[in-house]
């Protein structure tokens, strides 16, 4: 896949919000340290606004992030928030212009849509931190300085710790995925992802534990974990009902689902709508190592 060129001092990075609306005052810090690290920061005119559930009318978003797209000057485009949205805008975006000058862009959660979207153009993206992310404090340091390694080029070392659910194993392939919800909402549709061949990784949030499952299903029935060779399962983060409801886990269900594939497969790696959240560049060739001891997953 085609990769956009590293961030590198005194580049301009564009904020937008092409879904979900976030008040001004909470970029700040995401503003303050993008241009601590050297970038200049434009602010796209869906920042810090709100239209009912979006941060603006379907015909604005599409607009902000069409400029933001074609703009040359602009090096890469931070999505400032996820929410929902992009699915309603992502059709009428024209990247003409910007696969002839492809930039970085980075967000995650329904963000994914505009990464499959992406995909589609043969280019990478970065699933990674949005603004919310900045606000951490010192905690959060680690994942916001993925952010940056990975947009100026620095390749990534990643590690977790051993799961009982991991299924040992190497694999070298390219990396996509995102939201498990956005996932299987795109099955069918032209942006479907398109997983063979590729190691997969999945994260949700705010979900009750059947519809995991459903969505689980879902994706299995459309054939997306067939002919992938690896799994990467992330966090599953404030669940809306308790496991009992159920009957199992979030992990315990996703794991009865892939059991099956003979590949590696890891649970509970820092990809997730919680503080953990790793900068992963989609599309890119990254070797995931699945052992007895933990998990790596590095950047080729």
């Amino acid at each position: 896949m085609i990769q956009p060129p590293n961030i590198k001092q005194g580049d301009t990075i564009g904020l937008v919000c092409p879904a979900g609306s976030i008040p001004l005052e909470k970029v700040q810090n995401c503003i303050q340290t993008l241009e601590k690290w050297g970038y200049e920061v434009k602010l796209g005119k869906t920042v810090g606004t709100k239209k009912d559930a979006f941060s603006a009318t379907d015909g604005e978003r599409a607009l902000d992030l069409q400029t933001m797209l074609d703009d040359d000057n602009i090096k890469a485009i931070v999505c400032a928030r996820g929410g929902y949205g992009m699915s309603r805008i992502v059709n009428e975006l024209d990247f003409t212009k910007f696969n002839a000058h492809p930039k970085w862009v980075i967000g995650f959660s329904d963000i994914t849509v505009l990464h499959a979207a992406l995909q589609k153009q043969n280019c990478m993206s970065i699933h990674g931190p949005m603004a919310a992310a900045f606000n951490k404090g010192e905690v959060g340091e680690k994942y916001i300085q993925s952010l940056k390694n990975t947009m100026e080029g620095n390749a990534t070392h990643y590690q977790a710790a051993a799961h009982v659910f991991n299924k040992w194993g190497t694999v070298q392939a390219p990396i996509i995925g995102g939201n498990l919800c956005m996932i299987a909402h795109l099955i069918g549709s032209k942006n479907a992802m398109e997983t063979s061949g590729k190691i997969v990784f999945i994260e949700d949030v705010s979900e009750h534990h059947y519809n995991i499952d459903r969505l689980m299903i879902q994706c299995k029935n459309a054939g997306l974990f067939k002919q992938c060779k690896g799994i990467i399962i992330g966090g599953f983060t404030d669940m809306k009902d308790d496991a009992s409801d159920f009957g199992a886990t979030a992990y315990e269900m996703i794991a009865a689902h892939i059991s099956n594939l003979a590949i590696p497969i890891c649970f509970d790696f820092p990809i997730s709508h919680g503080l953990e959240n790793l900068a992963i560049k989609q599309g890119q060739i990254y070797t995931l190592s699945v052992l007895e001891k933990g998990v790596d997953l590095i950047e080729a």
